[in-house]
């Protein structure tokens, strides 16, 4: 899919098996520089190979060079990554707008508590609070896009466990 009027050249598509490594470094190096909170070493590529195996993998690729990730837990329509190597270019919307589209207009996702700029990108996006909770020390935010809740207006955060926990 071209994303004209984003990045020029920008295509976001479903990840090769053989690009799944270069996916794992640039989770890797975007959650070191971005979650500058967490303890060095806390995030590592081959955490990334372990999900994506039960996960859809979605590129954003610049000139032959991936710039970003989405990786996805179809059936629950559960987006578990979505990392850009530089931000600001339409890279994660254009990626977003692509896994929303695969999972036909529903979404949900955890963002870190001190994530307050991919909050920010979320609740821009369309994207509605619905709970908090904390897993291993780790606080975080459920996010929704679509579905009964958004649609009806409600959301705002609750802690009323909608979601099932993803595997």
């Amino acid at each position: 899919m071209d994303h004209a009027g984003l990045t020029p050249g920008l295509e976001v598509r479903r990840a090769r098996s053989d690009e799944l490594a270069a996916c794992a470094t640039l989770y890797e190096q975007v959650l070191r520089d971005t979650f500058t909170w967490a303890p060095p070493g806390r995030y590592q590529a081959a955490d990334f190979l372990r999900a994506a195996v039960e996960e859809e993998v979605y590129v954003a690729v610049v000139a032959g060079v991936i710039v970003g990730l989405a990786s996805v837990h179809a059936p629950q329509q559960f987006l578990h990554s979505l990392y850009v190597a530089d931000r600001g270019r339409g890279i994660g919307r254009a990626l977003l707008a692509h896994v929303i589209g695969r999972t036909h207009g529903e979404l949900q996702l955890k963002c870190q508590a001190a994530n307050t700029r991919a909050q920010a990108f979320y609740r821009r996006e369309g994207f509605r609070s619905l709970e908090r909770g904390e897993d291993g020390g780790v606080a975080w935010i459920r996010f929704a896009y679509g579905g009964e809740l958004t649609r009806r207006g409600r959301g705002g955060v609750s802690g009323s466990g909608t979601f099932p926990e993803r595997p």
